[in-house]
């Protein structure tokens, strides 16, 4: 490698791509090929640096195998950042095996995060943890610790463990401010911000107010009946009923819980579940079968009492009952939620995040694009949506941004 490459490839892990460009810009080998890539990824163009590295991958002769599984390895990172979730995933195992194979442990390892950092991003969260914790990130580089803690950080959040996630995130703004990369920095200070963000509110009779998410984390472990609206679910500790399938139960038991303790009136509960503005005798007949498939699903946690005018929620015990809603209630939250992290999103990868229909997430794109929430550029497959980050909305995803290439 002459000294050239060498000292670009310095520059990009220093966070400098325009000292790097200066000193391969002009050159067409594999290896310039490569590194030009990497910093037109790093200054944004993400598109010019895929086809460069696409372009250096086939330049590499059939003995340079590493220098070709660095190659998908920074691809693969080009399309995390661009929300391209649908890059195939076997591309980056069989390149993180090859560089492990040759003794390249530092660039195997990033592979290894940046697959992390694709199963966080899609709710695989138990994969997430179990690779996160195979990874001792002790003799990584400090831009690679970082992003290894970020992702820790993304994981415990999810899980609801707020001091967990508070330590990871010390380390990795230590780690990236041995690094000296300012964008590594304000990726951290970023993520940092959802700990100091609403991540839900809390609804009871009384009033309703901002909830942190520590402050969630004690809610869903104190002796409270929660009605959960953010996961559609009745909880206590850690008994759970699911109604995410069930929206006309799950629409019953939030009006009861924000009611609770006293009671909900029959057409109330009819406006609620089933949108019908007056109430009939075929509405109230249906109110009541619903009714008995909420007492009987809710069995282990409440029971459902009738008073003279309505319903009324009964906790086991002698427990308090509330409701966690998210910051903002939106028609789409969850499809607003990703966008709120300021990246670039395609409708497949939305509905890869979600777990539903690109058509769905597209219904819901228009919907949102059509009151000004939202905003494309593109065309056809290559439309793409964003939103800035909305204002105490904070999203369940820890979402990092770009990092440099290592």
């Amino acid at each position: 490698m002459d000294s050239l490459i060498t000292a670009a490839a310095r520059a990009l892990a220093a966070g400098d791509p325009v000292g790097a460009l200066k000193r391969v810009a002009l050159r067409d080998d594999p290896a310039a090929l490569a590194l030009r890539g990497i910093a037109m990824a790093q200054l944004g163009d993400l598109s010019r640096a895929k086809v460069l590295l696409r372009d250096a991958a086939r330049a590499f002769g059939p003995k340079e195998a590493v220098a070709r599984a660095r190659c998908v390895v920074a691809e693969a990172e080009i399309a995390l950042v661009s929300r391209d979730l649908g890059w195939p995933a076997k591309t980056l195992d069989a390149a993180r095996a090859t560089l492990e194979a040759h003794g390249d442990r530092i660039n195997a390892a990033h592979a290894r995060t940046l697959a992390i950092r694709r199963l966080l991003l899609i709710g695989r969260l138990d994969e997430a943890e179990r690779a996160s914790a195979a990874l001792d990130p002790a003799p990584f580089p400090s831009a690679l610790r970082a992003a290894h803690e970020l992702a820790v950080a993304g994981i415990a959040m999810r899980r609801l463990r707020t001091q967990m996630a508070r330590d990871a995130l010390d380390r990795a703004r230590l780690a990236a401010r041995e690094a000296a990369i300012p964008a590594l920095i304000a990726d951290v200070d970023s993520a940092a911000r959802v700990l100091s963000t609403p991540a839900a509110r809390l609804i009871t009779q009384e009033a309703a107010r901002p909830l942190l998410l520590e402050e969630v984390e004690a809610l869903l472990a104190s002796e409270a009946l929660v009605v959960d609206a953010c996961l559609h679910a009745v909880r206590h500790a850690e008994a759970m009923v699911s109604l995410a399938t069930r929206p006309v139960l799950f629409a019953l038991a939030r009006a009861l819980g924000e009611a609770w303790p006293a009671d909900v009136p029959r057409d109330m509960l009819v406006a609620r579940a089933f949108r019908a503005k007056h109430a009939d005798e075929s509405h109230r007949a249906r109110l009541r079968v619903e009714i008995g498939r909420l007492r009987a699903a809710l069995l282990p946690l409440a029971g459902i009492s009738a008073t003279r005018d309505g319903f009324a929620l009964a906790p086991r015990g002698m427990r308090a009952v509330v409701v966690l809603a998210p910051p903002v209630d939106e028609a789409h939250g969850a499809v607003l939620a990703l966008l709120a992290d300021g990246e670039i999103w395609s409708s497949s990868a939305l509905a890869l995040a979600l777990g539903i229909s690109q058509r769905s997430v597209q219904r819901a794109l228009d919907t949102l694009a059509d009151s000004g929430k939202v905003q494309s550029f593109g065309h056809g497959r290559a439309r793409k949506w964003m939103t800035p980050p909305m204002p105490g909305t904070a999203t369940s995803l820890l979402l990092p941004g770009p990092l440099p290439g290592v």
